[in-house]
């Protein structure tokens, strides 16, 4: 009997002892309690959902070049954040014109904020970026999120155009231009442009080999520039088109070419050996020299000689070349004798020019290039001393 009892105490003994060791196991594996027992919240932030992508508006179709604006929105519910980041993925062929471009928060929706950008394509073969936006709190990402890059076509336009200028644009006006003599065969047109929501970066015209851009302002979605191309001298226009994204054709500009008086009277004395002015001053002084040495050997009276002699001086100074001087590398070449004067050209190294003038603090000078002179004016700091 005794045998028995004591079976029966080590029966209970055994069974108490499992029940405790299996309490005292799961509570090893209680992810949701703390070492006095409370609940701990998770604070996965990746997993948490507190920022909402979505698209305002995108276009639908996009032409080669063309400029053209996505808006985004972020809807974010957490306040935990100081800065927001963006970043582009997966793109292709395209882009990005603002990437640093910074968020802001709609008027009255302090959650709500707001980007735009814009994007240029080149190729059909693109792929407008995924946008990834990363929400961080100091140097700590709490949340990040990508917006798929939406659908859009790509269009090729005005492929047998000989006279499109590359331009797609709202809206593109020609406030101003003005023409001068460069050299005896050729003109300088300047052309003042203004653009909306264009890409006038692109801008050229057919038919000319000597242009490009002199200035160009860019506050998207205006655009400001200037540009020169040099035209035969009897050229009467200028014609080039542009694609408006208005209308959705080509339409036609035409820049008629008047030679600019101010600019004519301080620039169309290119060379004073090859001008009509000078030509026939030379000719007149050669003749009165003559005239003196025919009286002096009729006459025999010194008086001719020494008159003859004066104006045999005058004619040898007429046609003595012009002064060469050097330039500095990296000088600027002016159209005009003035500090906002339009900048034609800059040197790269150092050149030698022929000095023709000196105006409130400039040198005219002229230049070759190839086989053809060129007019222009430097500033007297950028001629060498040596």
């Amino acid at each position: 009997m005794k045998k028995l009892l004591l079976l029966f105490c080590i029966l209970l003994n055994i069974l108490f002892a499992n029940e405790n060791f299996t309490s005292d196991e799961s509570s090893v594996f209680d992810q949701n309690s703390n070492s006095n027992g409370q609940i701990v919240e998770s604070q996965d932030y990746a997993d948490s959902k507190n920022l909402y992508l979505s698209y305002i508006n995108y276009p639908k179709n996009v032409y080669k070049n063309q400029r053209y604006e996505i808006k985004v929105k972020a809807l974010i519910t957490r306040d935990n954040f100081n800065k927001i980041v963006t970043t582009f993925v997966n793109g292709l062929n395209m882009e990005p014109l603002n990437p640093e471009q910074e968020w802001i928060t709609l008027e009255n929706q302090n959650n709500s904020f707001e980007n735009t950008f814009y994007f240029k394509s080149y190729d059909k073969n693109f792929k407008l970026p995924d946008i990834m936006v990363s929400l961080y709190n100091d140097e700590q990402l709490v949340e990040q999120r990508i917006l798929p890059s939406p659908e859009i076509t790509f269009l090729d336009i005005a492929k047998g155009d000989k006279i499109f200028s590359n331009v797609i644009a709202s809206k593109l006006t020609i406030i101003d231009s003005k023409s001068k003599q460069y050299t005896n065969k050729e003109a300088l047109t300047v052309i003042d442009i203004q653009g909306l929501n264009s890409n006038l970066e692109d801008f050229k015209i057919s038919g000319f080999e000597e242009q490009g851009i002199t200035l160009i302002e860019d506050e998207y979605p205006k655009q400001h520039m200037i540009y020169y191309v040099v035209i035969p001298i009897h050229t009467k226009s200028i014609v080039f088109n542009y694609f408006n994204t208005l209308t959705n054709r080509l339409e036609k500009i035409t820049v008629n070419i008047k030679f600019d008086e101010e600019l004519v009277s301080t620039q169309t004395d290119l060379n004073p050996n090859n001008s009509n002015f000078e030509f026939y001053k030379k000719i007149i002084v050669a003749i009165i020299s003559l005239v003196f040495l025919i009286l002096f050997i009729w006459k025999r009276n010194y008086i001719y000689i020494i008159l003859f002699l004066i104006t045999l001086i005058f004619f040898i100074i007429f046609m003595m070349p012009n002064k060469t001087i050097k330039l500095k590398p990296n000088s600027v070449i002016y159209i005009l004798p003035t500090e906002n004067s339009t900048i034609f050209q800059k040197t790269t190294e150092a050149i030698n020019v022929e000095d023709m003038n000196r105006k409130n603090g400039f040198v005219k000078v002229m230049f070759r290039s190839g086989e053809n002179k060129y007019i222009g004016w430097v500033k007297e700091q950028d001629v060498s001393k040596n």
